[in-house]
């Protein structure tokens, strides 16, 4: 399927779904004045000749007028207009075929002389039931990029551990995962998440991956708000699958190269240990605990780096071994079934879908029919998976329902 014949096939249904709301737009403003009615006319259809104007031009002109944040705010503007849209014309078409179906009754029922039924009007209240349902993602999708990008949220466990050492009973351990700099548009408010995971005073401090969105100069800005994370035994960091470059077309393997190489020394400049398929131990009153790091490996599709034989090898004397790995399908796929001994694996990757409902012990997100460990706490036997909700967020620059997270887990001796 060619480029042209895509892009006309879309072009093609977003003015279908525009013509469609129009319609319950036009209906409603029939009693309006004229000049009204050419105000909103031409406002509506002047928005879609832009944005079949930015289609078009992303497309087969200069794409590189689209790049980075200010792509990213285009075409997040064009998804929550058509997103919204299509939950009105659900509305619109329940009552098209209802319409239809009245129709074709009354005209075996009472056939006109002409031949043709009497046509059913579209009903007024209907339609206004279906601008207010397009309206209400509108308005959440809006809220979530003003509100719920930077609501950062503490989440608490306590997990106990039968063979934790005594010295370490009550280790308070903070992560952080999928940070996705490159997104971000409020510093001010990343510094207060940031503050907010240092008045929690951790022992030490786990980030699990993508510290940023395709490039490591997108951290560049960030690099004096996230060197500020400090804990009394370290903070320990791993890889996820955007930190390598992948989604990126780039010039040269050897410009891809030094681009990971730069955003390891970004590692390096904030403070952050970056474990790449390597353990560290962390010794108090002659006890060990051992931290291993895993580039990224998941069961899906993405590239898979990680070596956890390599991660895990020399760890026996530790009597706790807490694992860092971004995708948290890996615990199923390779952690519980290959090492048992692993105790705790601390993920990220999955944000929750950035979308979601949790009230109480009822979680829902779109993220769960993906990912079967997707957010919070989950335990098979003695082993423990805690998949963190993401600081940050990407594609859409908001979350609803989902906010970003800060993971506080304490460890008790069982």
């Amino acid at each position: 399927m060619n480029k042209m014949f895509t892009v006309t096939v879309l072009l093609v249904v977003l003015f279908f779904v525009d013509w469609y709301i129009y319609q319950a737009i036009s209906l409603l403003m029939k009693s309006s004045g004229t000049t009204s009615i050419r105000i909103v006319r031409s406002i509506y259809w002047g928005l879609t000749i832009i944005t079949f104007g930015i289609i078009l031009m992303y497309n087969f002109g200069n794409p590189d007028l689209f790049e980075g944040k200010s792509r990213n705010l285009v075409f997040t503007g064009i998804f929550i207009n058509y997103f919204s849209k299509v939950f009105g014309i659900i509305f619109l078409l329940v009552e098209d075929v209802t319409r239809l179906g009245r129709w074709a009754i009354n005209l075996f029922q009472n056939p006109a002389p002409s031949g043709q039924g009497n046509a059913i009007p579209r009903s007024e209240f209907l339609a206004k039931v279906a601008l207010i349902a397009g309206a209400a993602p509108l308005l959440a999708m809006s809220y979530g990029i003003i509100s719920g990008a930077h609501d950062y949220r503490i989440r608490r466990k306590k997990i106990k551990l039968p063979n934790l050492p005594k010295e370490f009973d009550g280790i308070k351990i903070a992560q952080l995962s999928d940070i996705h700099s490159g997104s971000f548009f409020n510093k001010t408010a990343v510094q207060g998440g940031v503050e907010m995971l240092m008045n929690e005073k951790a022992d030490i401090v786990f980030f699990t991956g993508d510290l940023v969105n395709n490039e490591s100069k997108e951290v560049e800005d960030y690099i004096n708000i996230f060197n500020k994370v400090k804990a009394p035994l370290g903070v320990f960091s791993t890889t996820g699958n955007h930190d390598y470059g992948d989604y990126k077309s780039w010039s040269s393997a050897t410009a891809k190269s030094r681009n990971f190489e730069n955003l390891k020394e970004a590692h390096k400049l904030m403070g952050y240990d970056l474990l790449m398929n390597e353990h560290r131990f962390i010794e108090l009153g002659g006890e060990k605990i051992a931290i291993l790091g895993n580039e990224n490996w998941g069961a899906g599709r993405f590239t898979k780096y990680g070596d956890l034989d390599k991660a895990y090898r020399g760890t026996d004397e530790a009597a706790v071994k807490l694992l860092l790995s971004h995708d948290p399908s890996h615990w199923d796929a390779k952690v519980r079934t290959n090492y048992p001994d692993i105790d705790i694996m601390f993920a990220g990757h999955t944000h929750g879908f950035q979308f979601g409902v949790e009230l109480g012990d009822f979680q829902w997100s779109p993220s769960q029919y993906i990912y079967k460990q997707w957010a919070g706490l989950y335990q098979e036997n003695n082993q423990y998976l805690y998949v963190n909700r993401g600081f940050g967020y990407i594609g859409y620059p908001g979350r609803v329902g989902m906010p970003p997270e800060i993971t506080i887990v304490e460890l008790e001796r069982a």
